[in-house]
């Protein structure tokens, strides 16, 4: 006998009832749950949002920045600014283009050199050879300046310079780290590749560590320096930055500096069996030009520097000073330097002979003595293909009144540098008695006689 209909349609109701009641209790969790999603995904819209606000906010600034820009050089351009208005102009453009980044560059160099007082140079007609590989980093990080130059010789690797400064004003800057001592003509005191005879005595294009203010307002330019050591340090902290063990790299550096006192029977150019050391050195150079701005201009300036010498373990030995008057005319295409310098380490021993240390040699010069350099350069602009400059020059240094009975060093440098593009090259025929480099030595009680060194240096500077 069947089941009345009505009885299997109730079963089917209650059963559908509760599947009906579970579903919805399963459906109110997944529900929750996906709130949850929308709510989360509803923040990460919002924040999106509001980066993307941020970066328009950017760009719009920016923006508006390059049309004012642009706006203002069309105004230069069509001459409606003011000089004040340029002046504006200019200091905002050099904002705009002030980075973080640091710009990369440097030099390839290369050498012909002939000398008459090597056999082998002459037998050969002269040899070429690598000079030097450098790399040069500078640039600004915020308002902090860098420049660092670090140069790499078949003998040696060292630091030229490395300091951070600060422009505290446009008139005042602040460095500190391995810079150049303000000290007589600068940068150079020489045309040529080969420098004047002050540099060979740690005068010329000498970099020290030390903290160092420039003020340069119009025609006055005042520099003042401290120095606490030379550029490898000082005394019992020296630091070789070419590697090797003390004193092995005290002379793998670029600029000139005493490394020891020499008794009177020391060789020229042995390693120094007293060490002696720059230390704590006050630097001072003060110059004002007349007709500064113009194309005939005459700097006029002194400098002098004082401090102490100190041995192996930082004790005092002695102490330091040198001084210098300046002139460098500027009268169009011709430069005119004159400097005169005297300079003295008064050592306790009462010795006569300092030892020096540089490229990665000894040598000797007097611990005291008097300096002067001439020098004289016309520069002619030229259109010969890639040659754009030819600057002609002669440039004539002299030591004297030298003490422990040494005599006199001279040298002369006739040359020319060619400006073509990316290379530059000097050209040098150079003349000298008890010249470094030059077949002599300063540390020389006789006059042997003229060398002569004929020299071609051309180097890619990128």
């Amino acid at each position: 006998m069947r089941k009345p209909s009505w009885l299997r349609l109730s079963a089917f109701l209650v059963m559908a009832c509760m599947l009906s009641v579970a579903s919805a209790s399963e459906g109110q969790g997944e529900a929750e749950m996906l709130k949850e999603q929308i709510d989360r995904m509803q923040q990460q819209l919002l924040e999106m949002q509001r980066q993307l606000d941020e970066l328009r906010d950017e760009r719009d600034e920016q923006e508006q920045k390059r049309e004012e820009m642009e706006s203002r050089l069309a105004e230069v351009e069509e001459g409606d600014a003011d000089e004040e208005k340029v002046k504006e102009i200019a200091a905002a453009t050099y904002d705009e283009k002030k980075s973080t980044e640091i710009d990369v560059g440097g030099a390839v160099r290369f050498q012909y050199v002939l000398e008459d007082y090597n056999d082998s140079s002459k037998e050969n007609n002269g040899t070429f050879e690598m000079d030097t590989v450098r790399l040069n980093f500078d640039g600004t990080v915020g308002d902090v300046i860098l420049s660092a130059e670090w140069r790499w010789y078949q003998y040696m690797n060292v630091i030229h310079h490395a300091w951070a400064g600060y422009d505290f004003s446009e008139s005042l800057q602040g460095q500190i780290g391995v810079n150049q001592v303000p000290f007589g003509v600068t940068p150079y005191n020489s045309h040529s590749f080969f420098f004047s005879s002050n540099y060979y005595l740690g005068l010329e294009d000498d970099y020290d560590f030390g903290a160092k203010l420039v003020y340069d307002e119009g025609p006055l330019n005042v520099q003042g320096a401290f120095y606490w050591g030379d550029e490898l340090g000082s005394g019992d902290s020296y630091l070789g930055f070419d590697g090797g063990d003390f004193p092995d790299f005290l002379n793998d550096r670029y600029s000139y500096d005493i490394v020891g006192v020499r008794p009177p029977e020391e060789g020229t150019f042995a390693t120094p069996a007293s060490y002696a050391f720059d230390s704590n050195i006050i630097n001072g150079r003060v110059a004002y030009t007349f007709g500064h701005g113009t194309d005939y201009s005459t700097e006029i300036g002194i400098s002098g520097q004082y401090g102490d010498v100190v041995d192996s373990t930082s004790s005092s030995i002695g102490d330091q000073s040198a001084y210098a008057a300046h002139l460098v005319g500027n009268y169009g295409p011709w430069n005119l330097q004159l400097q005169a310098t005297e300079y003295e380490y008064d050592m306790d021993n009462g010795f006569g002979r300092m030892a020096v240390g540089a490229y990665d040699f000894f040598d000797t010069i007097a611990s005291e003595a008097t300096s002067y350099t001439a020098n004289l350069a016309y520069s002619l602009p030229v259109e010969w293909g890639p040659v754009s400059n030819l600057t002609f020059y002669n440039d004539y240094s002299v030591v004297t009144d030298k003490s422990a009975d040494l005599e006199d060093t001279w040298m002369n440098v006739t040359g020319v540098a060619v400006t073509s593009g990316a290379l530059y090259t000097y050209i040098d025929l150079i003349l000298a008695e008890n010249q470094p480099f030059i077949g002599g030595s300063m540390d020389s009680m006789t006059k042997p006689g003229t060398n002569t060194r004929f020299n071609i240096n051309f180097g890619y500077y990128f």
